[in-house]
């Protein structure tokens, strides 16, 4: 079974940038789906965006499409989710996650807090 470890989190000011990682081990990363999901305090988890097992294709939630990038490295089996201008709305605990893809995971990380302050 995958596990994942994310890693990045932090505090940043608005309009900054962070860059998350999310390490996986237990598994053959690349015949997994990777995306990332984040919950806001008194929020439910939601969707952030995904990647293919090849890091080719990706998708985004609106709500970052064009502020935030997903990538991945098969060989060191770790996928990114760098996150730009920044908004204090961006605040949440950031999970990655792991599996057919991002409506059927299978393992999810521990999770990363990111917090933006204006």
């Amino acid at each position: 079974q995958v596990q994942l470890v994310e890693s990045g989190g932090g505090v940043v000011q608005a309009g900054g940038s962070l860059r998350l990682s999310c390490a996986a081990s237990g598994g053959t990363f690349g015949n997994y789906v990777m995306a990332w999901f984040r919950q806001a305090p008194g929020k439910e988890r939601e969707f952030v965006g995904t990647t293919n097992w090849s890091g080719s294709s990706t998708h985004y939630a609106d709500s970052v499409k064009g502020r935030f990038t997903i990538s991945r490295d098969n060989a060191k089996n770790t996928v990114y989710l760098q996150m730009d201008s920044l908004k204090p709305e961006d605040t949440a605990v950031y999970y990655c996650a792991a599996g057919r893809s991002y409506t059927q995971v299978i393992a999810w990380g521990q999770g990363t807090q990111v917090t933006v302050s204006s």
